[in-house]
């Protein structure tokens, strides 16, 4: 059955995006918005707040959708073919049955969005919803770009995502089970626990993927590449526990005596995910975890004045409001890590000296660090594409040969 949608005008439209976004505040005049089945092809909502807005069966086709605020929203039913919604935050909304193909979700926040099939009562052509047939849509999005997209607790069962990108997106705990995955490109996704029984990832990349706690073993992996995924710790990893927490604390101690007691800890190489959540707040400085594993762990408001990171994988990790003074990050994986209000600017070392933080041949594609302060801080040849720098101090910092694709906050001449 044919639907005919009402052509909605970009002056219309503004119209109705100003009451809303009244009514999200709370302000009088405001009013919910509802544009269930109108024709919005090719109109702009950027930026807009748009929380809890209900777009039920509309046309979105080729809609730019950037950095819109969308949490609840309702897009069930909804064409978004080759739509732009990067960057937009789209936190439990209700994408059922969304044709997404060709679309870009690049960097949108997408938690616990819900894009599984659904049933939507189309209304009939001339009769209106006096009416209505019954059309079980099935999730589509093949072709689309989720790069450095979170898709944390997402239900993408059954949708198909055939050649769809993934790349260094946050998938923990996803339902992809019987989703079609296809030629997918997933390398670097944190999957950690995600469930993915029965999925098609034939053809699929997934290289570098973290898949500690996937069971992999009922999903097609035809010619599936695996190429250096990151598995769940090994027993004895978890057996070391213990003793790493203790040198932490020992090193504590040493931070917290002006080193009279302990001494700095060396974790060089080992897989410190056993200890996630343990290791906050704690005063490490001179810590050395050269190599070290430490993907998706919480780290927020650690003191790592002149810590040695090179080479270590941060991947998805939480290191917000930490004093990363003078660190090296040389060669570090810090892919869609969290360095916001972190401080990476110089070491006083006394006599006037200081030491800048390092964080060359890093990285840092689609890292959060906005408000972080990197004064002096040296970006040399680091991979920052689709990373968030604003409110940044980024006093004297250097980029020579960085990608910077993407960047919001910094100048595409810094380069």
């Amino acid at each position: 059955m044919t639907v005919v949608r009402r052509k909605l005008s970009q002056g219309d439209l503004d119209l109705f995006l100003v009451a809303h976004a009244r009514f999200v505040e709370g302000k009088a005049g405001g009013r919910r918005l509802s544009l269930k089945f109108l024709d919005l092809t090719g109109l702009d909502l950027s930026g807009r707040l748009l929380d809890d807005a209900d777009f039920t069966g509309a046309c979105l086709e080729n809609a730019r959708l950037r950095g819109a605020r969308m949490e609840r929203a309702v897009l069930f039913g909804c064409d978004l073919r080759g739509a732009d919604l990067s960057e937009a935050v789209l936190v439990r909304a209700d994408i059922r049955g969304v044709c997404l193909q060709g679309a870009s979700l690049e960097n949108a926040d997408l938690t616990q969005a819900d894009f599984r099939e659904g049933v939507i009562a189309m209304p009939h052509e001339t009769k209106g919803l006096s009416a209505v047939k019954h059309e079980t849509r099935v999730g589509l999005a093949d072709g689309a770009s989720f790069a450095g997209a979170t898709l944390d607790g997402s239900r993408f069962d059954g949708v198909s995502a055939h050649k769809a990108d993934f790349t260094d997106c946050s998938m923990r705990g996803a339902v992809l089970t019987r989703a079609n995955l296809k030629d997918a490109d997933l390398s670097g996704a944190m999957l950690e626990n995600a469930e993915v029984s029965g999925a098609n990832l034939a053809g699929a990349r997934l290289i570098g993927a973290d898949l500690s706690g996937v069971k992999m073993e009922a999903a097609r992996l035809d010619k599936t590449d695996l190429t250096g995924v990151l598995k769940a710790p090994t027993a004895a990893a978890i057996a070391r526990a213990e003793e790493l927490m203790r040198q932490a604390l020992d090193a504590n101690a040493w931070a917290e005596s002006g080193g009279v007691l302990g001494a700095p800890a060396v974790f060089d190489n080992e897989d410190l995910r056993p200890l996630s959540g343990r290791l906050g707040g704690l005063k490490l400085p001179a810590l050395s975890v050269k190599g070290a594993c430490m993907v998706g762990m919480d780290l927020k408001d650690l003191a790592l004045q002149g810590a040695n990171l090179e080479k270590a994988d941060l991947r998805g990790a939480d290191l917000s409001g930490s004093d990363l003074r003078g660190v090296r990050l040389n060669g570090a994986l810090l892919n869609k890590a969290n360095l916001t209000d972190t401080q990476l600017g110089p070491l006083p070392m006394g006599g006037g000296r200081t030491l800048p933080a390092t964080l060359a041949d890093s990285r840092l594609r689609y890292a959060c660090l906005r408000r972080a302060d990197l004064g002096r801080a040296c970006l040399d040849r680091a991979d920052l594409s689709g990373a968030d720098f604003r409110g940044a101090n980024l006093t004297e910092v250097t980029f020579k040969g960085a990608r910077i694709d993407h960047v919001n906050g910094v100048s595409s001449e810094a380069a």
